[in-house]
């Protein structure tokens, strides 16, 4: 499907773009960020161009490589708090289920491959480990150019998340755009991403503290040492009920971002090859047209909530 991790950046760059010009009005409006747009488009295609014929000229190399290497088993990994997509299992110890890590199961076993999820013991120390190729796949990650530098993004998407500003109830304010949250204390996890735009916008703009549990979030809220938690919607929705302070919190209107959620390979990972990465993007393409993803997520919310 895809010629080689280039040819996908490609695809990445254009749709960034086109987000990019969307946000850029919305939520900055500003004839200096339009000026820096125009300068930016030509660098693009420049970029765009020389992946594509990297792509072209790399494939016999790639295809080289994925011969020469015998791999089993893929070692994964994800964000432990991100139920229902993947959190820590109860019932053995130091492992990682949900709903992202079901689907992968179902693309890769069928291929004689055995997967193991492992907990890793922090959303940071994942990206840490897949940036040396101490893990072969991220299972759930959203795209920035940081990232891309380390990791190779599987199309298609699994699913697409909005990101809330979630607020004790008592505690709401006017939120309409990025900019209602200047002055005020946010938190999240550390090393979490929101998208591109909003991340840089946040670097430059936002007081917004990272921490390693997303519950230490949510109770540094409830102290009122923080003004808001920055979170996705669907996995905010579930961890606050498991939490049972749902009725405590409300999301904010609109979403920060909305944003497609990937699963990736270390670019160090010795089973990250091109003949791999097509049949995990083809079988994955396929699942996800027919539903499964979002079955699986609607199953696996239901599991975490202890309804089944």
């Amino acid at each position: 499907m895809y010629s080689d991790n280039c040819l996908i950046t490609f695809f990445v760059a254009v749709i960034r773009l086109e987000f990019n010009r969307v946000d850029e009005r919305s939520h900055q409006n500003t004839h200096g960020g339009m000026m820096l747009n125009k300068l930016f488009e030509p660098t693009l295609r420049l970029f765009c161009a020389l992946c594509v014929w990297t792509a072209v000229l790399t494939v016999p190399v790639a295809v080289q490589a994925s011969e020469d290497t015998d791999c089993k088993t893929l070692t994964v990994s994800g964000n432990p708090e991100y139920p229902p997509l993947l959190w820590r299992s109860t019932e053995k110890e130091g492992v990682l289920v949900g709903a992202v890590s079901a689907l992968l199961r179902e693309i890769v076993e069928p291929m004689g491959l055995e997967v193991v999820v492992r907990d890793l013991g922090s959303w940071a120390r994942v990206q840490h480990m897949a940036r040396k190729g101490d893990i072969d796949m991220v299972a759930g990650a959203f795209i920035t150019s940081e990232r891309i530098g380390y990791m190779d993004y599987l199309l298609p998407p699994i699913t697409h998340l909005p990101t809330a500003v979630w607020v004790p109830k008592g505690g709401e304010f006017i939120y309409r755009h990025w900019p209602d949250l200047l002055g005020k204390r946010g938190s999240t996890l550390i090393n979490n991403s929101f998208g591109q735009n909003f991340d840089r916008y946040a670097d430059n703009n936002l007081q917004i503290e990272g921490v390693r549990s997303i519950e230490q979030s949510f109770k540094m809220a409830l102290a009122g040492r923080v003004d808001y938690v920055l979170y996705e919607v669907l996995q905010g929705q579930v961890k606050l009920d498991s939490l049972g302070v749902a009725d405590r919190f409300e999301a904010l209107e609109p979403p920060v971002s909305r944003e497609g959620l990937f699963f990736t390979f270390s670019k160090a990972s010795l089973c990250n090859t091109f003949e791999l990465r097509e049949a995990i993007a083809d079988r994955l393409y396929k699942l996800v047209s027919a539903g499964r993803a979002r079955q699986l997520i609607h199953d696996y919310t239901r599991l975490y909530r202890g309804t089944e």
